[in-house]
């Protein structure tokens, strides 16, 4: 079959029957009363019994049947089924007076008797429940044309049964006025029923068809009998429990059964709304041909008087007049009221093609075969074709090829599907243009005499922007990379698909050491360009197959895709010269707004294992790039088991810093600071340690990396708790043992942004020093490295604050930070603390030894003190003494001490100097001048 063709074909749908077991006991009761009648019923009485009871309980059970159905039932069709009762009531009660003359009593029934009288009333009733369960017309037209209908029928009938056997009937009967009315009103009654049931049967309606139709059946039996029944030829030897009973009998169950057998088949009452085949229904003809052939029948009426050379009767004349006339009158109301259809047809067609045509969506009819029958106008401006050209082209010929089946399938999907519960679907596929171009094209497509309409419309625009909407959510707005979730989905599909399993398959993380110094030095702007420029090398340098992805801010990734290799180490060595490659790229040089910035890359390897997930793999990869800027930066890390581990301890540590402080394994312990030239303890530092449930002790520095490794969010809040608790205990301890004669200053490191902290009341310090009743000058504020974000007009007026109360400040790390020399001119300190960097060198390193000397130059030209931090050995000592530096703390006079321990320490007020070399008298309190060369004045306070 051609595509076209495909593209209509449907399947059919069968059902089986319903309700069979009460059609067949139906069948088998009335088979076996045909049978007794047949066969004499065995004997003359058992006849007579059968003949007359039978018949009578048989009509009794349909009255009854219908009642009751009457009553439970509901909508229009009540009033027919109780008048159906009524009838049943009637031909049940001329059976029982027939059987009580008969059986009982013995002796031929009258007449005319009481048994006539109930027979005679069996047909009105039925008659109008008839009328009932027609289709009533909607204009008096159609009712006018349902008389002249029902007319046509019973006159015809009435002239042919005239001229067969009535009137010979009326002329042997005329001397009685009584037999002669009984012997005409038989036939006439059911001249007129019969009448009923062909107009009913081409007028019914569409309801519960099923129970009219078997109704019809019914009442056609038993008129059928009844006309046998009056015929000359039966009535002289009809007797009780004859075969004709049987006809009787089974009219009366089938009216019994109609209602309630409807109700068992639901699906035969169902109207379907499928699309209906071009030929007329024979039904349709024969009600057209009614009134002909009616009219027919009365003609063969007269020509058979005139063929057997009888008078015409006058009542043949009149009828067929009637009849003659009636039809004539029908057939000009039918004539005008085609016309009116016509006129309502045509105004109808010109309303719906000024729709179509008017309308900005193809419509489009497809026949059967796949050929379009017709195109709407719309079509030149949708499609840029004139609706001519597309009229007799195949469909399937217009659909993209890549389309086309699925378009089949639906197509086919949708015409085997029930009409009733898919009366329409829609079609999404790529439609050919006058210009060659494929446009989206969606359609609503319904039945239509066997094949399709299509309205059809451009949905090109919306299909555009759905998929620049879709790829701007899987892609970053910036660099245009996929983003994390389209990365993560590429990720899986790699462990998932064909390659699953495949331990090739590696997943790269990279970060940009240095990013943020560039946002702080040249603005975002320049960031997001760098970014740009990173994300474009990224770009180039992996292959085609692999995917290169911005996971947010600096941080990249790359999906390197395995080829099936089992050489792992082959593997392994490529993957890393693949991340050696973007290192080294990513680390070049960039040109931004005419300079030239430097950033590196670090970046963690994660290679796929089998049965690991997407999460765990980048997982992976995440914590080798951290090891990789752990370990220095500008370096590639290959995931190693062990990492997770140490993830996992350095955890389960922050974990149990939370509530290490508040649970008291936090311990305060102080380092002397030693003159350089004497070795008296002229100071003292506080310094905190944790000892955890484990029984290991951290120092601070150890502490607070645990802290930074676990990127805790809560850092922040815990350093300013464990400053709070630094600062109270030094300052409680100095305060009780300068009340015991140990008049020692304590120094507390803090950072600048601590003290700029603005959960830290401004008073906190001074009350506490208040509380305490800590003498002035006895406080000593290590200043950390400030960071960049913070105002310096800010940090200054705190620190003037401050030493307006005795508390002198000195600046921590001097050597090291960035910002030391706008420190120095902007802030006032009083001590400078060199880094502990600066001395570990300062005997080995003649450049640091340089460095050392010519800071301790400036700090003596300034009038500061200046202690050096981390003195661990003599030749350090000496080194820095010759250098000026005036104090120092460190393993060559002491580690850090206990309270008791510091207290002996106090007591015995010195620690032995290594060296003879004299130096000139130092003075100034706990922290002696500096003579500078140019013998200025130290800085006063402020």
């Amino acid at each position: 079959m051609s595509a076209p063709g495909a593209l209509m074909t449907r399947q059919t749908v069968s059902g089986g029957p319903t309700g069979l077991l009460p059609r067949l006991l139906l069948a088998a009761v009335c088979a076996g009363y045909g049978l007794g009648a047949a066969f004499g019923w065995g004997s003359p009485e058992v006849a007579l019994i059968m003949g007359d009871f039978g018949l009578s309980a048989a009509a009794l059970i349909a009255a009854v049947s219908c009642l009751v159905y009457a009553r439970r039932g509901k909508g229009c069709f009540r009033p027919a089924w109780l008048l159906f009762a009524i009838s049943s009531a009637m031909a049940s009660g001329g059976n029982a007076v027939w059987g009580w003359y008969e059986v009982v009593l013995e002796r031929e029934v009258p007449s005319p008797s009481v048994a006539d009288l109930f027979f005679l009333c069996f047909a009105p009733p039925a008659i109008v429940g008839l009328l009932v369960l027609a289709k009533r017309p909607v204009t008096r037209a159609g009712w006018v044309c349902l008389a002249l209908d029902a007319w046509l029928i019973g006159g015809s009938l009435l002239t042919l049964s005239w001229s067969l056997a009535l009137a010979h009937t009326a002329h042997a009967q005329g001397e009685s006025v009584a037999p002669a009315a009984l012997a005409l009103a038989y036939p006439l009654l059911d001249i007129v029923l019969v009448s009923m049931v062909l107009a009913l049967h081409f007028r019914r309606s569409s309801a519960n068809r099923s129970a009219v139709n078997t109704a019809i059946a019914a009442l056609a039996l038993t008129v059928l009998c009844d006309a046998l029944f009056t015929s000359q030829l039966l009535r002289d030897s009809y007797h009780s429990g004859q075969l004709l009973d049987a006809g009787w009998f089974a009219g009366s169950l089938l009216l019994a059964y109609a209602p309630w057998g409807a109700r068992r088949s639901p699906e035969a009452t169902r109207t379907p709304r499928g699309p209906r085949h071009l030929t007329r229904p024979v039904a349709g003809s024969l009600a057209a041909l009614t009134p002909y052939l009616a009219a027919a029948v009365c003609t063969l009426g007269i020509l058979y008087n005139v063929i057997e050379g009888r008078r015409v009767d006058r009542v043949v004349v009149l009828t067929g007049c009637t009849v003659v006339l009636a039809l004539v009158v029908r057939q000009g109301i039918m004539l005008l009221d085609n016309i009116a259809l016509t006129h309502e047809l045509a105004q109808k067609e010109n309303h719906f093609r000024s729709l179509v045509q008017g309308s900005s969506d193809v419509i489009m009819i497809a026949a059967p075969t796949g050929v379009l029958r017709y195109v709407s106008p719309a079509a030149s401006g949708v499609y840029g074709r004139e609706a001519e050209e597309l009229i007799g082209s195949e469909l399937a010929s217009l659909i993209h090829p890549q389309d086309l089946d699925r378009v089949v399938r639906e197509v086919r999907r949708f015409l085997a599907s029930p009409p009733e519960e898919e009366p329409t679907t829609r079609i999404e596929c790529r439609f050919k243009s006058g210009t060659g171009d494929w446009l989206n094209v969606e359609s609503t497509v319904n039945r239509h005499q066997g094949g399709l309409i299509f309205n059809s419309r451009d949905v090109t625009e919306r299909v555009r922007l759905q998929a620049q909407l879709q790829h701007n959510a899987e892609h970053d707005p910036l660099t245009d990379l996929p983003n994390r979730a389209l990365f993560t989905e590429r990720v899986r599909r790699a462990l998932t698909g064909r390659r699953a399993g495949d331990s090739g398959t590696a997943v790269l993380f990279i970060d940009l050491d240095g990013f943020k110094g560039v946002n702080d030095r040249l603005g975002h702007q320049a960031g997001d360009e760098l970014l740009i420029q990173a994300a474009r090398r990224l770009q180039d340098s992996v292959r085609s197959g692999d995917t290169a992805a911005r996971l947010g801010g600096d941080e990249f990734a790359a999906l390197i895709v395995g080829d099936g290799s089992r050489d792992e180490s082959a593997r392994e060595y490529q993957v890393q010269e693949i991340a050696d490659r973007l290192r080294l790229t990513l680390s070049q040089p960039y040109r931004i707004d005419g300079s030239e910035v430097r950033v590196a890359a670090s970046i963690g390897v994660a290679f796929a294992e089998p049965g690991i997930t997407p999460t765990n793999l980048m997982r992976n990869a995440d914590l080798a790039m951290y090891r990789a800027k752990g370990a220095g930066k500008d370096r590639v890390e290959l995931y190693a088991p062990q990492m997770q581990a140490e993830v996992v301890r350095r955890s389960e540590l922050a974990a149990r810093l939370r509530s290490a402080l508040h649970e008291g394994e936090f311990a305060l312990l102080h380092q002397p600071v030693v003159s350089l030239a004497t070795g008296q303890v002229t100071a003292v530092a506080a310094q905190a340690r944790w000892r955890s449930a484990q029984g290991i002790l951290f120092t601070q520095a150890e502490f607070l990396r645990v802290v930074d490794a676990a990127a805790d969010t809560q850092e922040g809040i815990r350093t300013a708790e464990l400053g709070r608790w630094l600062l109270e205990e030094a300052v409680e301890q100095a305060a009780e043992r300068s009340r015991l004669g140990h008049r020692v200053p304590v120094s507390v490191r803090l950072s600048a942004g601590r003290l700029l902290d603005t959960s830290l009341p401004l008073g906190s310090i001074e009350a506490l020093l208040t509380r305490h009743g800590l003498p002035s000058g006895a406080l000593i504020i290590e200043l950390a490295d400030s960071d960049p974000r913070i105002s310096f007009d800010d940090l200054e007026k705190r620190l003037v604050s401050l030493r307006r109360l005795g508390v002198r400040i000195a600046l921590d790390g001097f050597g090291s930070g960035y910002a030391a020399i706008n420190a120095l001119r902007r802030l006032p300190v009083d001590v400078l603390k060199l880094d502990r960097g600066l001395v570990e060198g300062v005997v080995e390193s003649a450049r640091l030894h340089k460095i050392t000397a010519g800071l301790l130059r400036i700090a003596c030209d300034l009038g500061m003190q200046s202690v050096a931090d981390g003195v661990d050995v003599p030749e350090q000592v000496l080194a820095l003494r010759a250098m000026g530096c005036t104090h120092g703390q460190g393993m060559a006079f002491s580690g850090a001490l206990d309270e008791y321990r510091l207290r002996r320490a106090l007591v015995r007020g010195e620690f032995p100097v290594p060296g003879e070399i004299a130096l000139p008298a130092l003075t100034g309190g706990a922290f002696p001048a500096c003579n500078g060369s140019n013998s200025e004045t130290r800085v006063p306070p402020t």
